[in-house]
């Protein structure tokens, strides 16, 4: 099961050799217009996942699904009234909660496969921390670390958020803190030296991002080691 936002291509290819079963629920936006859920739809990250991140449905979770939806379908080919509108947005809210709590359960049982993306994180960010690309790129950002991953940006957050609380900027702000640790207490070189070789322009900004980490400013650490 997969989401599509308006704006997006889908584009089917359909191999004639097998059997196909199936449903498409396409929503135009303007049925949603002065509605909760017009705003509140904008909260269902999934619609931003990539096709290789669609929702893989149990047995009972797809016989739920396919009850909301002919719920919805019932509801649309019934006598239209003042009541059809809310009633079949009120079975698409249900449809988007259900698939919110699934996807929470595949980050959850999924468990091999989302702790290699954790594994290949953080094996990327060593990579790039102990490599001479932070000196020409910079600090790397969300979208470049999900690129390196063949994740989108959003699946990523979501499911380091599940595994252990913390989104894709953390890590990646994590992984910084600990370079410069190690950089405060194995070497001469002055603060500006070390916000230079973790990609900063200006040092104060990294001091600021260090001291709201540690408490410390990175001369207080390099003392306080000492």
């Amino acid at each position: 099961m997969f989401f599509i936002a308006p704006g997006q291509v889908l584009t089917v290819t359909i191999d004639t050799a097998s059997e196909h079963s199936g449903w498409m629920l396409l929503i135009h936006p303007d049925f949603l217009w002065n509605t909760a859920l017009a705003k509140s739809i904008k909260r269902y990250d999934y619609f931003d996942y990539s096709v290789n991140e669609a929702l893989f449905l149990s047995d009972k979770e797809e016989s739920i699904i396919n009850n909301v939806v002919q719920n919805i379908k019932r509801e649309y080919h019934s006598n239209i009234d003042k009541f059809s509108q809310n009633i079949i947005i009120s079975n698409i809210e249900t449809l988007l909660n259900y698939a919110e709590r699934f996807y929470q359960r595949q980050f959850i049982t999924r468990k091999i496969s989302n702790h290699q993306i954790l594994n290949r994180l953080e094996e990327f960010l060593d990579d790039y921390f102990n490599s001479d690309e932070i000196l020409k790129t910079g600090l790397p950002t969300v979208q470049l670390v999900a690129e390196k991953l063949n994740v989108s940006s959003t699946y990523l957050t979501n499911l380091l958020r599940v595994i252990n609380g913390k989104n894709t900027q953390q890590h990646i702000h994590d992984k910084l803190i600990e370079k410069a640790k190690e950089k405060l207490s194995t070497t001469n070189l002055t603060v500006a030296e070390i916000a230079y070789e973790l990609g900063f322009e200006h040092s104060q900004s990294f001091s600021k991002l260090f001291k709201a980490k540690t408490t410390l400013s990175p001369l207080q650490f390099r003392q306080s080691f000492n």
